[in-house]
């Protein structure tokens, strides 16, 4: 994402800090679970990590950007072969985890007595081995839990990258956020919204228009032929399908999907 909104560094020779070129940033490559105490300790200024380490640790930092990727979800798994019967199913059984607090707090929020087992990693296969009853860990398509004969009963939170501060960076510092924020922005905005050329008939005009409203409107350009005009305008990566049929339906011809590179809003 750093490189896409033109922020470049070299990580040759296996570094782990890099000078970004034509940016004034230098970047910390560090274990997830240390970032959010690197930047509550000052030092470093800003740091990208997962919502789950962030609640995980609790340091108090301020999130100023969530940035769509590494999108997953903490949940609690059970053996497959298991009856679940609600959350009482986890009332005085040991539940291995690598997120214990995240874990206590749900547990308690729900006032369930459980036994919390931590370990640093394969939770997965705690209850197989019989070191634990459950588990609760990160879940994305949840081939891994399928994997071990494990079943998903109770989702405790999503997850995804984003961008974290200590909230009390100078003026200046402040300022070269906001700009690279800017950039990350523009990314984004370009990476889930597609430009649609298409040609459509004069008396659907009014409906076409209705379907793909734009940024603010769509561009109507005449074609040579007479009753004819070409139309350009953005649409959401998520609605395509469903736009481009009603389109179709709607008389558009010579459809064009083009991928944008950036898009300033």
């Amino acid at each position: 994402m750093l490189k896409e909104a033109g922020i470049k560094f070299n990580l040759g020779n296996g570094r782990l800090v890099a000078s970004a070129t034509k940016f004034p940033m230098e970047v910390l490559f560090l274990r997830d679970d240390d970032i959010p105490q690197t930047v509550a300790d000052g030092v470093a200024d800003i740091g990208i990590v997962g919502q789950n380490e962030l609640l995980e640790k609790g340091f108090d930092l301020t999130t100023e950007k969530e940035l769509g990727f590494s999108r997953c979800r903490l949940s609690l798994a059970i053996p497959k072969e298991q009856e679940y019967t609600g959350l009482s199913w986890f009332e005085n059984k040991k539940i291995a985890t690598s997120y214990p607090e995240i874990l206590k707090k749900f547990f308690a929020e729900k006032k369930i007595n459980a036994e919390i087992h931590e370990i640093a990693g394969s939770v997965e296969i705690a209850p197989g081995i019989g070191l634990a009853d459950a588990i609760f860990d990160i879940v994305s398509s949840g081939s891994t839990l399928v994997a071990n004969h494990l079943k998903e009963v109770e989702k405790v939170m999503d997850s995804e990258a984003v961008l974290v501060s200590s909230g009390d960076l100078s003026p200046e510092k402040r300022a070269i956020l906001d700009q690279m924020i800017f950039r990350i922005n523009a990314v984004m905005a370009s990476n889930s919204n597609k430009y649609i050329l298409l040609n459509a008939p004069n008396e659907n005009l009014e409906k076409i228009i209705e379907i793909l409203p734009g940024m603010k409107s769509p561009t109507v350009l005449p074609l040579a032929q007479e009753g004819w005009s070409s139309v350009h305008s953005v649409i959401k990566e998520d609605h395509f399908w469903d736009v481009i049929g009603q389109l179709k339906e709607n008389g558009a011809q010579g459809i064009l999907i083009i991928p944008i590179e950036k898009m300033i809003l």
